[in-house]
């Protein structure tokens, strides 16, 4: 006998498949929500593997990185290849380090195009390439791959027989400029900054490359090609120096067809660096790696929103004191403020003079702590540790109470600076202080000392007594001309410029109508013009911030800045290099209603800039950027 169902049966089912199908679709929503927060912007087509993921999927899979040991280079070798076997040895572990898959490939393997399932080759030093090797590599470029060079690329033919640079000129963009001589035992290597080849290595960093692998410097021909760093050594070689810096290229980097390439002019085991410069090698070395396999690279800009490089007015008041009047009227015409550096007992006794000039910018210490005992003496005399913080505490006081001011600056009279002077500067209560070198770079560094910091700011421009004392230049055109020098080289490495001058010299009648064409020219070309405690502030947050970013999906790069100090970070740039042409951007913060970061970006362009308005100690905060990728 057939069992009827009843109405009450019959209407519970059916809310079952209604609550079913709810929940369902509620599941889905959740679903469709995790892969846009993942992933960003999709379409179904996206959720369907395609065969790069199935096979990323498999066990077995071959490396994404290829080293190319090459024969036809070993055989040519006067060490038997012992140097080659050394430097790839040197790669492996670089690699290795960092957790990168790789595999060594024979020069066989590209000739007969094995080589184009790897995301990148490493062409270590390998000087002897064959025509079909040459071929096939520019066919793997064209194609969307990337190599890593290094040295005198395919100059040889497999055979040992001289090529020429042709190789460098086709695919780098490059002129072959000089060899690096034996001269020295070592080179001085300098980094630009604001670069993603460069990310979180200060501007003009110098690496020091030993010279014994011979060196190789090149002249960028290609507007696409970059310049990433110069050999020119400003300090001890001749000529002009913006000609020296192009000419002296070390490092480029740039693309070539649908792929990308980067060639250091020096071999890994060349560098020679103490544990700062393994430090940063190793962060431009990652940076490299990164960029060539197309992943997102975030940096903090060195300088505030809209400058590209800073600089400091850093007057110097000695003998011909009333001549510091001269540059009033162009710093309030220019609206610029200086940093006044003033010994105490002159101030003492000029009071007026030194509260009027106070209201020009900012007042700083300068004070005898020591002195070189003789020019054939190499060795600091400087004063001990009490003897140092008894007159800087001396001198901040007197200039405190007749400015009634804060002093944060000083300026060691003789440039020279040791422990004790750092020791005491903090002690006494300076942020900042400025000496001749510390460590030749062109942007401040950060000294610490357990809870406590200074910023130091090294002189590594030309000041006016070598301009016009040493060099004779007498006539205003060419003191600028010189400054000018100085004021592009700064600039192309992103550092800060600062211009020393002093009441007997450039602040005279004669000559002061240069620093108004100084200030023009660094106005032009997009400086920060400030004072040294507002660069010590600026770096005092920059400093403590930290980035990284993350591909999420083909759409989607996850950007985190985190502020573990103590400081509140504000108006701070973001740059990322997205590695990729995008255009449609769109930004969201990891937190619902939270608001998110502005941002620009140029269509078709890889770089965006987010502007951090504000960020809390020990605040970290997620910025999701969505793309459209442009193909062609």
């Amino acid at each position: 006998m057939a069992v009827i169902p009843s109405k009450r049966e019959g209407a519970d089912q059916g809310f079952i498949l209604f609550v079913g199908f709810i929940i369902v679709f509620a599941a889905l929503l959740i679903f469709l929500f995790v892969v846009r927060t993942v992933h960003g912007k999709f379409s179904a087509s996206k959720l369907i593997p395609d065969a790069n993921v199935l096979q990323s999927l498999m066990p077995g899979q071959h490396a994404s990185i290829a080293i190319l040991h090459s024969d036809y280079t070993k055989i040519m070798m006067e060490d038997n290849g012992k140097s080659l076997d050394e430097n790839i040895a040197t790669w492996k572990k670089f690699l290795n380090n960092n957790n990168h898959a790789l595999e060594i490939i024979s020069d066989e393997d590209i000739e007969q195009g094995n080589h184009f399932n790897y995301e990148l080759i490493i062409l270590a030093g390998s000087i002897s390439l064959s025509d079909l090797e040459i071929f096939q590599i520019k066919k793997y470029l064209n194609e969307g791959g990337s190599i890593f060079a290094t040295s005198g690329t395919a100059s040889y033919s497999e055979n040992g027989k001289w090529k020429g640079w042709d190789f460098f000129s086709d695919v780098f963009g490059v002129r072959f400029s000089k060899e690096i001589g034996r001269e020295d035992l070592s080179k001085i290597h300098t980094l630009r900054g604001g670069m993603p080849i460069t990310a979180s290595i200060p501007a003009g960093f110098p690496l020091r490359i030993e010279t014994g692998y011979k060196p190789i410097a090149v002249e960028v021909l290609d507007p696409q090609t970059k310049q990433i760093s110069f050999w020119y050594n400003y300090h001890l070689e001749d000529g002009l120096v913006t000609g020296g810096i192009k000419n002296m290229a070390g490092m480029v980097y740039g693309k070539y067809g649908a792929g990308r390439f980067m060639w250091m002019g020096f071999d890994l085991n060349s560098v020679n660096g103490i544990n700062e410069e393994n430090v940063h090698f190793d962060k431009l070395f990652n940076n490299c790696i990164t960029w060539l396999q197309k992943k997102p690279v975030g940096f903090v800009k060195e300088w505030p929103s809209g400058y590209n490089a800073a600089a400091i007015i850093a007057p110097t008041l000695n003998g011909n004191i009333n001549n510091i009047k001269n540059l009033l009227p162009i710093l309030n015409d220019e609206n610029v403020e200086a940093t006044f550096f003033i010994e105490p007992y002159f101030a003492y006794e000029h009071k007026e003079l030194v509260k009027t000039i106070s209201g020009f910018g900012e007042i700083g210490s300068l004070v005898d702590i020591g002195y070189l005992a003789s020019v054939n003496d190499t060795v600091n005399k400087l004063d001990d540790y009490n003897t140092q913080y008894d007159r800087l505490s001396f001198a901040k006081q007197l200039l405190s109470n007749i400015t009634q001011k804060k002093i944060s600056g000083f300026l060691p009279y003789y440039g020279m600076m040791d422990e004790n002077t750092i020791n005491a500067v903090i002690n006494a209560g300076y942020n900042c202080i400025l000496v001749d070198s510390l460590t030749n770079i062109s942007t401040p560094r950060t000294i610490r000392k357990g809870n406590e910091t200074i910023l130091a700011i090294s002189q590594t421009t030309k000041d006016d007594y070598e301009v016009i004392r040493n060099f004779g230049l007498t006539q205003p055109k060419y003191q600028f001309y010189t400054y000018k020098e100085d004021i592009d080289r700064v600039l192309f490495e992103g550092g800060l410029y600062l211009f020393k001058m002093h009441t007997d010299s450039q602040c005279d009648i004669k000559n002061i109508e240069v620093v108004r064409d100084v200030i023009t020219e660094l106005k032009e070309k997009n400086f920060w013009i400030t004072t040294s405690e507002e660069v010590q502030r600026w770096y005092l947050v920059k400093d403590q911030l930290e980035v990284s970013t993350k591909q999420t999906g083909s759409s989607r790069v996850a950007v985190t800045i985190s502020n573990p100090g103590d400081n509140v970070a504000s108006k701070v740039i973001i740059r990322v290099d997205l590695n990729i042409k995008a255009e449609n951007i769109s930004i969201e913060s990891e937190i619902i209603g939270r608001k998110s970061a502005a941002f620009s970006h140029q269509r078709g362009s890889e770089i965006i800039n987010l502007l951090i308005d504000f960020l809390q100690p020990n605040e970290s905060r997620t910025i999701y950027i969505d793309i459209d990728q442009i193909l062609s």
